[in-house]
């Protein structure tokens, strides 16, 4: 199903850390499902129904996106993509406890789900359960059928440094650098982990990766910035910031520059 494919993008892979009711409503038989997701109108009206839903969640319209999922619910109680959506939409809204319900919902429904476990993982991380969420991805990545293995790869390491696990975030960047070398969240959380780290020429082997990749974000230069500036490298921070102040003349991170906080 189509929905399926863009609920499991709704959290993305790209992770920059320069820049994831009750139980009783959801009681249905699994066999009647079964009926009902084989008939083919049926089918197709939750497939609408979910296209609507994740349209509506990423176009900032959660309210909307919520109704939809119920009239999904209705048609098909125990359709796990459903609850898996209603958890994205209401950790959005802020609505932590029942998030984390249709979560729950959503894994017992299909408990080999790795797209539902990396965004309850990343629920937990968000909500500061960072070591309950780490086992977790650690669970999907021991699963090679799992198409987005990066996207977890990245969650797992913004956790880590949440915990202040630096290695731990290290070994996850870096297992995600081996996946795929020229990814710019790999690389920008590795410049920025190894800057912290006072690494100053292996932040700035990753953090030029980035800037190949044309992504020229305020904090990608003003990390660039900081790197060529503690390496003493003036004509790259003359550089740097003209193209900071050309681009982002009103970011925060052009005000650092002008004020010389290299070290905030």
């Amino acid at each position: 199903m189509k929905s399926r494919k863009l609920v499991s993008m709704l959290l993305s892979c790209c992770v920059l850390l320069l820049s994831a009711c009750t139980s009783s409503r959801f009681v249905s038989s699994m066999d009647d499902e079964k009926v009902a997701i084989d008939k083919p109108d049926v089918q197709r009206r939750v497939s609408i129904r979910m296209q609507l839903a994740v349209d509506y969640f990423t176009q900032g319209q959660p309210k909307l996106a919520l109704e939809e999922v119920r009239n999904v619910i209705n048609l098909s109680p125990n359709f796990a993509d459903a609850y898996n959506l209603r958890g994205l939409i209401q950790m959005e809204m802020k609505d932590m406890p029942r998030a984390e319900e249709n979560f729950l919902h959503a894994l017992k429904l299909d408990p080999s789900n790795s797209d539902i476990t990396n965004n309850y993982a990343w629920f937990l991380c968000e909500n500061g359960r960072g070591k309950q969420a780490l086992p977790l991805f650690d669970k999907i990545l021991s699963d090679r059928t799992y198409a987005t293995p990066l996207k977890t790869m990245l969650s797992a390491g913004v956790c880590s440094l949440r915990l202040k696990d630096v290695a731990t975030a290290e070994r996850y960047f870096k297992l995600g650098a081996d996946l795929q070398p020229n990814n710019p969240s790999v690389n920008a959380n590795l410049a920025k982990l190894y800057y912290d780290k006072g690494k100053l020429d292996d932040a700035r082997i990753y953090i030029q990766r980035v800037l190949r990749e044309e992504i020229f974000a305020a904090d990608v230069l003003w990390l660039a910035i900081k790197i060529d500036n503690k390496l003493g490298d003036r004509a790259s921070v003359n550089g740097l910031a003209t193209q900071l102040r050309r681009r982002h003349p009103n970011s925060k991170e052009f005000a650092s520059f002008q004020k010389g906080a290299f070290n905030e």
